[in-house]
């Protein structure tokens, strides 16, 4: 684990101030969930599995490509009440009108059936393992791939990353990201729990990995980001809101050897940095079409 008692003590007072703010700010999420309503319709739902929960959204850029890819993963504090792909459709759009095919994942998480360990994790997988199979149908160009996520869906990006240094049955060799994106959001669970009641109202880490870190200390490990560094991949981190939860995955992605990139925009909120129409949307879309794919700079 790369991270230290004293840090995340600091880290807790600081997160938990932060974070009270995020709480409050109900009209920046409620602009964020209407910015997403109003997002085009996908050119295809797909399942990648029998789930209803099970599914992406498919938007194509114009044109005959093949098409760089960004996998878009949605957060919601790992809760099914809080988000869903909807919600993040709006920075979908956005990407795609830049060149990029989407892949809008839809996932189970604690409180639908199935989702929690290993069932949310399964579906991160599977659902961007599914890109393999429809990739030559729909033009998508898979050697350029990039993992997209906001929140809790930053720390999937991150875990799907590090997938290639995990062993079976987490190990991916059907898709391989050439970079990753975490806008605000953990590396490692095991220094979130705790301060989770406080960001998002209730426990979640430990209900979503079905214990505490020190009754599954394996399982903690897998899921844990920072704990599988370096990713070998170009790393874009982007922090805001839940930018001191993010410092230590920092620090340990930079030590790792990893070419890593830190955007901090102005004023930012947890919710704005994935509305498109806010300046600090638009910043963070153009800082993925600059460094995402860094060989079509």
């Amino acid at each position: 684990m790369r991270w230290f008692p004293a840090t995340v003590l600091c880290l807790a007072a600081l997160v938990v101030s932060a974070n009270s703010a995020i709480a409050q700010n109900d009209t920046a999420e409620m602009t964020y969930k209407a910015a997403g309503a109003l997002a085009s319709k996908p050119t295809a739902t797909i399942a990648y599995g029998p789930s209803d929960l099970q599914v992406a959204d498919l938007r194509l850029p114009k044109g005959k490509g093949p098409f760089p890819v960004a996998v878009i993963l949605h957060g919601g504090c790992f809760m099914a009440s809080v988000d869903k792909r909807a919600g993040i459709a709006a920075f979908a759009d956005a990407l795609t009108a830049k060149g990029f095919a989407t892949w809008n994942v839809e996932y189970r998480r604690v409180g639908d059936p199935g989702g929690g360990w290993p069932g949310t994790f399964q579906d991160v997988a599977a659902g961007i393992d599914k890109l393999a199979e429809i990739g030559p149908r729909y033009r998508l160009d898979l050697s350029r791939l990039t993992l997209v996520g906001h929140s809790a869906g930053a720390f999937f990006a991150l875990w799907a990353a590090s997938r290639p240094r995990l062993d079976p049955p987490w190990t991916s060799t059907r898709v391989k990201p050439v970079s990753v994106v975490a806008i605000d959001g953990p590396g490692a669970l095991a220094p979130f729990v705790g301060i989770d009641a406080q960001v998002c109202g209730r426990p979640v880490i430990v209900p979503l990995m079905g214990g505490t870190p020190g009754a599954k200390p394996a399982e903690y490990h897998i899921a844990s980001p920072a704990d599988h560094l370096p990713l070998g991949i170009s790393q874009l981190l982007v922090s805001a809101e839940l930018g001191d939860l993010m410092t230590p995955y920092i620090a340990a992605a930079k030590a790792s050897g990893d070419s890593v990139q830190v955007l901090e925009p102005a004023g930012a909120n947890h919710f704005d940095i994935v509305i498109p129409a806010t300046p600090n949307g638009q910043a963070v879309v153009q800082f993925i079409v600059d460094h995402a794919l860094p060989s079509q700079r």
